[in-house]
């Protein structure tokens, strides 16, 4: 039997969340809806099905989202996370390469991105370019022609088409092209068009590295987004170093730097709030906190039991996303941080192998084959 009328009515329903939360109108409750999502993906998803039956757990009777068993991130290279086959997949995003090769690459597979694009976008919107709408765009990565799986290359790619301004990219080849981007900077400055910047850490580290004495300030009004680690592509910078540096070479206010946290698993994104709170959204104003949209809920949990740790203590992150509507709903990282009223505080990923909790969870996952 076909999941997709269970699959479009969740869909319907998550996006009527995120548009209601956005726009201040009544939603359901939020841990109804990741139940609903979480029952779903357990009876369709079989490693989701075997974590929930070794947890003991009864979906059906829970009442608080916080019970869904997390997928930890390492289960997307192991197993196929979707509800439905393949078939069916209108696009599949790949982790980036690792040293154990092509084959150990995780994947989320789509049987439709209307959703993940409807959340990119308008949290993006939120957080990148509230008070404009016409912004050009610099993008310091490959086009999602060239990489197809990306899942920052087709969120970058979905920001240029939704802003009315002018877009280029400016890596080829895996070649940063420093001439190009200074060219539509000056384009950019003869028209007076603010700009849109956006890119990965280690693209901005090479830019730095590269750009000599030549002339990439933009107008006002301009900003950058940056992204990621170095994934050992690049020399090392700390953050707030290359946050400054990367200031002064647009000729921007620090504040219009923002960091954005996503990864291939989620489908939603959490962005600094600088930028928003220079604009008079309401945001921290702190670089390092990070702001995760309504429908997506982020707790600190223990590395040994991957027990919920109290407000401020420092763990490995956990997620329940809503807009992850046909892979698993909950989704267990090894990136350590920490959850205050302000936001989300990130430290980078847990020293040494995967954390005990998440190994235990991948044993869950596996140990027990198809029963």
């Amino acid at each position: 039997m076909t999941v997709r009328p269970t699959s479009e009515a969740l869909h319907e329903r998550v996006r009527a969340f995120v548009l209601g939360t956005l726009s201040g109108a009544e939603t359901e409750p939020f841990d109804d809806l990741a139940l609903a999502l979480a029952r779903f993906q357990a009876a369709h998803v079989p490693a989701l099905g075997r974590l929930v039956r070794a947890r003991g757990l009864d979906l059906a009777s829970a009442r608080d989202a916080s019970v869904i068993p997390a997928l930890p991130c390492d289960v997307f290279r192991l197993a196929r996370i979707a509800v439905h086959p393949p078939e069916e997949d209108t696009l599949v995003f790949r982790t980036s390469g690792t040293s154990q090769g092509r084959e150990a690459r995780g994947e989320h597979p789509f049987r439709t991105t209307a959703t993940y694009e409807l959340v990119a976008l308008r949290w993006g919107e939120r957080m990148l370019w509230p008070d404009q709408e016409d912004l050009g765009v610099l993008v310091l990565a490959p086009s999602v022609e060239e990489v197809s799986d990306s899942s920052l290359g087709f969120m970058l790619d979905r920001f240029a088409r939704e802003l009315g301004g002018p877009a280029s990219f400016h890596v080829r080849g895996g070649e940063l092209d420093i001439e190009g981007l200074s060219r539509a900077a000056a384009e950019a400055r003869a028209r007076g068009r603010s700009m849109l910047v956006l890119g990965a850490s280690f693209a901005f580290v090479h830019l730095l590295d590269g750009a000599g004495a030549r002339d990439l300030t933009l107008p006002p009004g301009s900003r950058v987004m940056q992204t990621g680690g170095f994934k050992g592509r690049s020399r090392e910078v700390e953050p707030a170093e290359l946050r400054r540096a990367i200031a002064a070479t647009f000729g921007l206010p620090e504040a219009h730097v923002v960091g954005e946290y996503g990864m291939t698993e989620l489908s939603s994104q959490l962005y600094e709030g600088t930028l928003a709170a220079a604009l008079g959204v309401r945001a921290p104003a702190r670089h390092g906190v990070y702001v995760s949209p309504p429908w997506m809920r982020v707790t600190a949990v223990d590395a040994a039991t991957l027990a919920p740790l109290p407000p401020g203590e420092t763990g490995i992150l956990r997620f329940v996303d809503l807009a992850n509507v046909d892979a698993s709903v909950a989704i267990q990282t090894s990136d350590l941080g920490r959850v205050t009223a302000e936001g989300v505080e990130l430290f980078g990923r847990a020293p040494g192998a995967t954390p005990r909790g998440c190994s235990l969870a991948i044993d869950d996952v596996l140990a027990r084959g198809s029963s």
